[in-house]
């Protein structure tokens, strides 16, 4: 499947992708090498990543717990819910989200769904209704292989060590590598409205 709003999107089906996205405001333009089919792509996302990552400028609405939590509980319920998808690894970070999975519906669907939901649901938390929560274009890589599988994962749950939140991965309560029990997780609240 093959779609295009800034950035190309094409997803071959069964792929496992990893998937980027950050809040409304948190920086300027990508970079024009992430716009395009540009070799370097991969360099540039890297680069746009750490900036966000050491960014203490725009909103950090992820940084607040209750709305992290809603998050992650609309993220758990796209996957055992909705079975929109089967999640590999995620991570919120205070003004972008990670996530590794395998879509068993459109990407675009998804995407449109997740953002949807939790930004009404941000916004009623911060009492921001009403502004744009999400930056409306995201970010997607079909992952090729199993070890690059691998990388993008650690690369995911790594991401609050790179970034100075954590000591190491399974500290940040906000990543798949927290390696919590179900029972653990954040407490299930209506999501009928998912």
């Amino acid at each position: 499947m093959f779609w295009r709003r800034r950035l190309p999107h094409w997803i071959p089906e069964e792929a496992i992708v990893f998937v980027a996205w950050r809040l409304a405001g948190t920086m300027p333009q990508p970079s024009a090498a992430i716009l395009t089919n540009s070799p370097s792509i991969g360099r540039s996302f890297l680069r746009d990543d750490r900036q966000l990552d050491r960014t203490r400028n725009g909103p950090q609405w992820l940084r607040d717990p209750r709305v992290a939590a809603m998050f992650i509980k609309a993220l758990l319920y796209g996957e055992t819910v909705r079975g929109f998808y089967t999640l590999f690894a995620w991570v919120v970070m205070p003004n972008h989200v990670h996530l590794v999975l395998q879509p068993r519906s459109e990407l675009g669907d998804l995407m449109r769904w997740l953002k949807t939901a939790t930004a009404v649901r941000a916004n009623r938390i911060i009492g921001g209704t009403g502004r744009a929560f999400w930056r409306r274009e995201y970010f997607d890589r079909c992952i090729r292989s199993e070890k690059e599988l691998g990388s993008v994962m650690r690369y995911v749950e790594n991401n609050p060590v790179s970034a100075g939140l954590a000591a190491s991965p399974e500290e940040w309560p906000w990543s798949s590598a927290a390696k919590k029990e179900p029972a653990a997780r954040p407490p299930a609240f209506s999501f009928s409205a998912f």
